[in-house]
């Protein structure tokens, strides 16, 4: 066995009928081996790829296409690849095509070697890059620094604990079909989302129009909708920005900076203050107004929260108030340009207030919005199960691939 390792570790699920059998700790280079071939005179019509993180493999621009071909590397089914610049933040990838790919001459290539007991399986490793421990070591160079370049004679030196090749198939073919389902949830939820955004451009009347392309059968026959300006119809209540020492871990109401603190989830809140006039009520439209997420809204249901002063608050008078929300969710292209213009990404109180929004009859914007609202509460029920899929995968590879407990 070599020499022990932070980053090689015991699992802590195995499936029965392998509990008992042989583990083996390696390195990395005991079992892959870096690949340097070149295109040389093969025809240039190969398929020249990139590796993102978001998408793994992926085609490359026209113009790298059309670089020196012969000096690109070859990359075959079940190999490697990944940029060495980037791998910290970036991503590896395996390819699972049939036609062998190019890569750019500055990536690294390197594939599993092909031995039936004790080989490590290409699928296996796939998963496992996904992993706690790869990640860690990756990101982190061995004197604890951050790693700017990871070569493939870093990477090699990795150790990991391998189960028989069997049973990494098994673990690499549990993981794959978890992956299927969450990749099919996440499906879900993006045509559920998209659904909603084609509905409310039929439920809104056109910009110049004030009548929508679809109404419920009860209002077919109704007036057209009332433009006016939004400022008739809300008040706004601007944030106010509090020190670190006027909030904390309790306090009366949440403390909102931001749009990543939007919950309506009062356990989930992490900053608490005192009351006070910038504080938004319930039904109440957060807005963030300034910073990173310009446009962002979201519906209190809280009984109030105080606000920083990246947020403003949207109160509906004598309308809806989920019909307001809403409206301004079909303007977040708007509040976008908007705030663009500006050295720091931000909307003035005129641009809100001076919208010219159209209104139909306090019937017909409670339809509308009970419509739009029971499609938000299942696609958060629907993202909701998409999160605790994703959890459970990542506890499962947790106590699959390794423990806290060191070799």
């Amino acid at each position: 066995m070599t020499k022990k390792s932070k980053f090689a570790v015991m699992p802590t699920r195995r499936f029965p009928e392998f509990i008992g059998r042989a583990l083996r700790e390696v390195q990395l280079n005991d079992v892959t081996s870096e690949s340097t071939i070149r295109n040389g005179d093969r025809l240039p019509s190969t398929s020249v790829m990139g590796v993102t993180k978001a998408e793994g493999i992926v085609p490359m621009e026209e113009r790298i296409i059309a670089a020196d071909i012969a000096r690109y590397k070859i990359v075959q089914r079940d190999w490697f690849a990944y940029n060495p610049m980037r791998l910290n933040i970036g991503s590896i990838a395996r390819w699972q095509g049939e036609a062998d790919i190019l890569v750019s001459p500055d990536y690294v290539v390197f594939q599993c070697l092909d031995d039936p007991d004790s080989g490590i399986d290409p699928a296996y490793l796939d998963h496992f890059r996904q992993s706690v421990a790869w990640n860690a070591f990756v990101s982190e160079g061995g004197d604890g620094g951050v790693r700017v370049r990871v070569y493939f004679k870093d990477l090699a030196s990795l150790r990991l604990v391998l189960p028989p090749r069997a049973e990494q198939q098994k673990i690499a073919n549990c993981l794959t079909s978890l992956d299927k389902v969450i990749s099919a949830q996440g499906r879900k939820v993006v045509a559920l989302q998209t659904y909603k955004r084609g509905l409310m451009q039929q439920l809104f009347p056109c910009a110049g129009e004030t009548i929508p392309r679809l109404r419920f059968p009860e209002f077919r026959d109704a007036p057209e909708w009332e433009e006016r300006k939004l400022s008739a119809s809300i008040d706004l209540v601007s944030g106010l920005h509090l020190s670190p020492n006027e909030y904390s871990t309790t306090g009366d109401v949440p403390y909102f900076t931001g749009p990543s603190d939007f919950t309506n989830d009062g356990t989930r809140v992490m900053k608490w203050t005192k009351a006070s006039t910038n504080t938004a009520k319930e039904r109440d439209t957060l807005i963030t107004v300034k910073g990173s997420g310009v446009g962002e809204c979201w519906y209190l249901e809280m009984p109030s929260v105080a606000m920083g002063r990246q947020l403003m608050a949207v109160r509906a008078k004598a309308c809806s108030s989920r019909f307001i929300y809403q409206f301004l969710l079909t303007k977040r292209t708007r509040f976008e340009d908007l705030a663009s213009g500006n050295l720091i990404p931000g909307l003035s109180r005129g641009d809100i207030l001076d919208l010219v929004a159209p209104f139909p009859s306090e019937h017909e914007q409670q339809k509308i919005a009970g419509c739009l609202s029971s499609l938000d509460d299942r696609i958060a029920a629907e993202s909701e199960t998409l999160d605790a899929l994703k959890t459970h995968k990542k506890g499962l590879m947790q106590q699959l691939f390794h423990s806290s407990e060191k070799v």
